[in-house]
């Protein structure tokens, strides 16, 4: 009998709504978006209502000492591994209601499900929320998941500051989720996130799922070149050491490594200019460089090239170049997706292979267990940005497959026991 309530069995697409607009009035913005840093009073709001609604379906509430928060629901054999989803609450400075923020909540809305029904699953459930996803605060970004996964030290993290000096691990203490909780301790056998697929894709192949097979790998560089300021009136052009001109030709090329390698990815976001003066030849110049690819050997490949060509323009120019490779993002393979392919098929969703363009807190989780992506469509494409807009049907759509997901894979947990 309860198989055949599974089956039939879907999220409120109206509460799941309602909830999305309530949490969104912690960081309100003018233009309908959110503003919630981490370790804020409104970041604290926003957890406080996230663990109200668990206690109120019965879950027990844990915090670690990076201020991650878990909330368990017992299943029948609480010895087993739990299966696991969560997102994040804290926002960019303009950011949307959805991003991060429909990843818990789609995950409220399956507990609400599976208790006003009285679903008991073969394993416990467990809903989370990461610390720091988006790394506008203090740095880096997924900050929480990464502590847990073991990819960064509690302490350094704890000891980050934002631009006024002020430690997270005191503001996670301020609000009251410094917790005592090991980070890494939880008994979780898979871990999925929901997420709005923060690019057009989705909505340019009018497909209502995405189920992500891969994490795009990240590289991050500082790079400086040192030039010689001088006049720019009375310095012919063989005998100048233009900062700015070597960096336009590394940036130009940055464009064209990205074009070169398939599903490649190049930016540049940032730059430094010294002694920027109009007249002045720029003899400094810093400026970021971020490459992207879902495949590690293509990455490798594509930093191979950036490196030798700024030495190539170094010598020719006669400059000195400093790259500075600083961050490495390895690329995620998401060993569950079948569990997402499995659900989204039987509910008949229409849906397609899709990777994650950015980082996401589902990307560590993958270091420990079998962890999965569903993705869902954003209007335009566009995130990080008030305007960013998920319906209410497409976000049904993700809870509900977001919770035959997490069913197939408790089942499989206890099969495999």
């Amino acid at each position: 009998m309860q198989d055949l309530q599974i089956n039939t069995l879907r999220v409120k697409k109206e509460r799941l709504w309602d909830s999305l607009m309530e949490m969104a009035q912690f960081g309100a913005t003018e233009k309908g978006g959110c503003n919630r840093l981490a370790g804020t009073d409104l970041d604290k709001q926003a957890r406080d209502l996230f663990v109200s609604w668990c206690k109120t379906a019965g879950c027990e509430i844990t915090i670690d000492k990076i201020g991650n928060i878990f909330a368990r629901r017992p299943g029948k054999n609480n010895d087993l591994p739990a299966v696991g989803t969560g997102s994040h609450l804290d926002t960019q400075p303009t950011g949307g209601k959805f991003d991060g923020v429909f990843g818990v909540l789609a995950g409220v809305e399956v507990l609400r499900t599976l208790h006003e029904n009285k679903i008991e699953t073969p394993t416990a459930m467990e809903f989370s929320v990461w610390t720091n996803e988006e790394g506008s605060r203090f740095q880096p970004a997924m900050q929480g998941s990464g502590v847990y996964a073991g990819r960064f030290d509690l302490e350094t993290e704890l000891n980050k500051t934002d631009v006024d000096g002020i430690r997270l691990g005191d503001e996670l203490k301020r609000i009251g989720y410094l917790g005592d909780a090991e980070p890494g301790s939880r008994n979780v056998g898979a871990f999925f996130e929901t997420h709005i697929e923060q690019g057009p894709i989705l909505e340019d192949a009018d497909k209502a799922i995405g189920i992500v097979r891969l994490g795009q790998g990240i590289r991050w560089y500082n790079i400086e070149i040192q030039g010689r300021e001088s006049h720019s009136g009375t310095t012919p052009m063989y005998l100048r050491k233009d900062a700015m001109v070597a960096s336009a030709e590394i940036i130009s090329e940055i464009e064209n490594i990205a074009h070169r390698h398939e599903n490649g990815l190049g930016t540049v976001g940032f730059m430094q200019v010294y002694p920027n003066s109009r007249n002045t030849i720029p003899g400094n110049i810093k400026f970021s460089a971020d490459l992207r690819n879902p495949k590690p050997d293509v990455l490798l490949a594509m930093h191979e090239e950036l490196t030798a060509f700024c030495q190539s323009v170094a010598d020719k120019r006669g400059l000195e170049i400093n790259l500075d490779p600083f961050w490495y993002f390895a690329p995620v393979e998401f060993n569950a997706s079948d569990d997402v392919k499995a659900a989204t098929e039987k509910l008949g969703y229409s849906h397609m292979d899709i990777y994650a363009g950015a980082g996401h807190d589902a990307c560590y989780m993958a270091d420990l267990v079998p962890a999965g992506m569903i993705f869902t469509p954003c209007e335009g494409g566009i995130s990080h940005n008030e305007v960013e807009y998920s319906s209410p049907e497409q976000c049904e759509a993700g809870a509900n497959v977001l919770l035959h997901t997490m069913l197939e894979a408790s089942h499989r947990l206890a099969s495999a026991s």
